[in-house]
């Protein structure tokens, strides 16, 4: 198919979009691909979008090879639904109402609605069910940005799969963890899957696929030696060992007045930082202060606290912090307070210093097991210079986006919302679910982010607009109009370059577009009646006949 850039809408920018930092973003917008509405809502232009559907298409492909059924549920959903799973409440859910008052939401996935069709199926013969849609979902993201990286709207492949039991959710699993590995080796993205944390959708476990790239929210693990990989929300990592002083026989209170600060703490008492602990006190939803403890060197990870929790916890107020403790956030430990402890794993051996809870005061030789008892995970956020758990190689660390994530629910929606069938024995049971959600904007993020140059994008063939950019210098016009029937006849998209425009424009706008072959029919052809063929990935230039197009360029 030809398609004629005078008569398109390719509104190319020269300049990069002055809030831009990532990459993709600013070349998906001078390229002409979107544009922003408002704060983390884009309409994709017509190049963008024949970018989109590219990839739904091959999502589309390997979802159905693997027996999943599609379908379209409806954006606006009845908040009772919501309400049945325990997730109305999530802060990042659009809420709002009907004229008679009637709640609903716009969901940020579709767990519920999917889970509520899922209620009529009646028997284990009628398993396992694989089933899918792309729809448009809605995140109240209280910090938009990347461009199509973090949205308040986007469209999204989600699917759920229903079984009779766990060993059925496994092979479910399986086979959409496959399909997604080769969704994201056609759309020629590097991926790493990792063990992730499941977060607000709940379940047994998840995994994550992250794409490495310039600019995105997440953070990639990985070791030197490639025997671990994993996303930082969950990472596990080898600290270096503290520096400990000489061991006490009791914990020794000393006077740190005005030190609020672990800087300031071990600066004042002359200790490695390594050999002091933080204590962040987290209020349970029931009012109860719980004292989580990390090394003073380490940062807490909040999602793994959250995990070894099991319930929703959040920083404890300083009004609460003084009545659980009896002293000012800077003065906090573990020793006398009479709350649950859960500890790092690295304050598991030797004595540590210590908050003595007394404003003003440190404890110093504190030491688990003999001043207090603590119930350990880990909670640390990895850091440069820590070891890998499995090899002890060093660790790298990566920005990275999050392109897909698939999770085994297991009962959590399919209890509440009354998803049973009857088993071989005629007994009813719940249905064990999995969920299985990616991204298209988020892959063609990827895609960028990993293929581009200074001058614009380089799109892996599979997903570029059109997969020949053909660009027509004055006087040209026919042969550049026998080279575009000869790869139309092809079998390939081409876009024609007819703009009344500059030779120069015309080539930027070609380099910035980012099509996977540039033809270009000039001066020389009108004499020997080929055209300059560019491969946009290799810089490779070739001068073919006009006649040999369809079957020389590939």
């Amino acid at each position: 198919m030809i398609n004629r850039a005078s008569q398109l809408f390719l509104p190319t920018l020269r300049d990069d979009p002055a809030d831009a930092e990532a990459a993709s973003h600013k070349l998906l917008v001078r390229g002409g691909f979107v544009r922003q509405v408002g704060a983390g809502l884009w309409t994709f232009l017509p190049l963008g979008w024949r970018v989109h559907r590219k990839v739904e298409q091959i999502i589309r492909e390997e979802m159905d090879a693997i027996g999943s059924q599609e379908m379209f549920a409806p954006v606006l959903t009845p908040a009772e639904l919501w309400e049945k799973t325990g997730r109305y409440g999530i802060p990042e859910l659009f809420k709002l109402k009907d004229r008679t008052g009637r709640d609903f939401v716009l969901p940020l996935t579709h767990e519920e609605t999917f889970t509520f069709h899922a209620a009529e199926l009646q028997s284990y013969k009628q398993l396992p069910q694989l089933w899918y849609h792309l729809q448009t979902k809605d995140r109240d993201e209280p910090r938009p940005s990347g461009g199509l990286i973090r949205v308040r709207e986007f469209i999204m492949k989600d699917s759920y799969s229903f079984d009779i039991d766990q060993a059925g959710l496994d092979k479910s699993f399986e086979l959409n963890r496959a399909a997604y590995i080769r969704i994201f080796e056609r759309c020629g993205i590097e991926t790493f899957e990792v063990q992730a944390e499941s977060g607000m959708m709940g379940g047994s476990g998840s995994r994550d696929f992250l794409a490495p790239s310039g600019s995105g929210g997440n953070t990639l693990v990985t070791c030197e030696n490639g025997d671990y990989a994993a996303d930082l929300e969950i990472a596990h990592a080898i600290p270096r060992a503290p520096d400990f002083p000489p061991p006490l026989g009791a914990p020794e209170e000393v006077a740190t007045p005005g030190v609020t600060t672990i800087e300031s703490l071990a600066e004042l008492l002359a200790v490695d930082e390594a050999a002091t602990s933080k204590a962040m006190p987290h209020t349970k939803a029931d009012g109860t202060v719980v004292l989580a403890l990390v090394r003073g060197d380490d940062r807490l990870e909040e999602a793994k606290l959250l995990a070894a929790m099991g319930a929703d916890v959040r920083p404890s107020t300083e009004d609460e912090i003084r009545a659980a403790f009896g002293a000012d956030p800077g003065s906090l430990g573990p020793v006398g307070f009479e709350g649950e402890v859960i500890a790092d794993e690295t304050l598991r051996d030797g004595q540590f210093v210590a908050g003595a809870n007394r404003t003003g005061w440190h404890l110093k030789g504190v030491e688990q097991g003999r001043d207090f008892e603590a119930r350990f995970a880990d909670l640390r956020v990895p850091k440069e210079g820590d070891r890998c758990p499995e090899c002890g190689g060093a660790l790298q660390f990566q920005t990275a986006i999050e392109v897909g994530h698939i999770f085994k629910l297991g009962t959590k929606y399919s209890e509440p919302l009354g998803a049973r069938v009857l088993d071989e024995e005629g007994v009813e049971r719940p249905l064990v679910m999995g969920s299985y959600g990616i991204g298209p904007g988020r892959i063609m993020a990827a895609a960028i982010e990993q293929h581009h140059d200074q001058n614009g994008i380089i799109w892996p063939r599979e997903l570029a607009p059109y997969d020949a950019h053909i660009v027509v210098l004055p006087g040209a016009e026919e042969v550049a109009g026998r080279a575009a029937e000869a790869l139309s006849a092809a079998g390939y998209d081409v876009l024609l370059d007819d703009r009344d425009a500059r030779a120069g424009e015309k080539f930027a706008d070609a380099d910035l577009i980012g099509c996977p072959i540039r033809i270009t029919a000039g001066k020389k052809s009108l004499e020997d009646g080929k055209v300059d063929v560019k491969d946009r990935a290799t810089g490779e230039e070739s001068r073919l006949d006009v006649a040999d197009l369809g079957k020389d360029v590939s």
